[in-house]
């Protein structure tokens, strides 16, 4: 009986020719590898790297077990070992962990607590700067010859300042002037009008501005207490707060793949993206998704 007639169709199905790949890697080695990579950046081991790359692996390699592999055997590896490349998250080295980790377990928890004790709703609010001449994305081009993308050579810059909250409510305003207490202030005043309808106590959570927790802001809190609070995150920590991927996503998708010409027109681009925004919760709540600010989402 052939071999067609054992196996049935499996038979005619092309195999992997050549070698089966095999790692030169003990165990033990590949274990270290990993703790290696999870545990720090390269160049904590004295590696000429900023971000674990295949380069960057393969350099580790050699220097540890002298075994000199290519970078695609090294990304072979990787794959084998449950690795993929993401883009990092940039941590301070300022951030106390201890202070972080109290406001994870201890200090948010109570914050939320006491949101459904006096029915309130959390807002997470950010400020950034926005410069004309930001680029994200990438062009396709001729290899070698870098493609040239045409726009003014002035720049200019405006500013902008949001809260989101995990029900998809965002509240923003643009601004040129420089951020003060004045501005905050503003910006707070419009957030309780856009509130009164629900008639819900604000629960503001900020990262420590000066701004923030300037005299005439404090005076105006005390005012106010009855329908706004504000709370403050750990120092060095802008991974905690969900208002930064807002953020990022202006940055990008806003203004990084667009040209102004003046002020004006960057203004106007970035408050219609906005606008989109905030006429659909379900964008807002997804920036509550990522791992690192899942906690604030409930």
């Amino acid at each position: 009986m052939g071999m067609v007639e054992r196996e049935g169709g499996r038979a005619l199905k092309a195999q992997r020719r050549g070698r089966p790949p095999v790692s030169r890697l003990a165990p033990h080695q590949a274990a270290r590898t990993v703790r290696h990579i999870l545990s720090g950046c390269p160049d904590q081991l004295s590696l000429p790297f900023a971000l674990w790359t295949r380069e960057a692996v393969q350099e580790l390699l050699s220097r540890k077990f002298a075994l000199q592999v290519s970078v695609w055997t090294v990304g072979r590896y990787l794959r084998a070992w449950g690795l993929t490349p993401q883009k990092p998250v940039r941590r301070a080295y300022e951030q106390n962990p201890a202070a972080v980790r109290e406001w994870l377990e201890e200090e948010y928890p109570a914050i939320r607590a006491q949101a459904r004790q006096f029915k309130a709703q959390i807002h997470w609010l950010d400020e950034m700067g926005l410069r004309s001449d930001h680029q994200a994305g990438r062009s396709w081009g001729r290899r070698g010859q870098t493609p040239v993308v045409l726009g003014t050579g002035q720049r200019f810059r405006c500013n902008m300042i949001s809260s989101i909250t995990n029900r998809g409510r965002l509240a923003f305003m643009i601004f040129r002037q420089r951020f003060t207490a004045r501005v905050f202030l503003n910006f707070l005043g419009r957030l309780l009008r856009l509130m009164r309808k629900s008639r819900r106590k604000v629960f503001l959570i900020v990262d420590g501005h000066p701004v923030h927790k300037s005299r005439s802001v404090s005076r105006w809190l005390a005012e106010h207490c009855e329908q706004i609070r504000i709370f403050h995150l750990p120092s060095y920590s802008p991974e905690l707060n969900p208002d930064e991927l807002l953020n990022q996503d202006v940055k990008t998708n806003a203004l990084g793949r667009v040209r102004p010409v003046n002020v004006q027109e960057m203004m106007e681009n970035v408050r219609s993206y906005l606008r989109i925004t905030q006429a659909r919760p379900q964008l807002v709540k997804n920036y509550f998704r990522e791992r690192h600010v899942q906690y604030a989402a409930r």
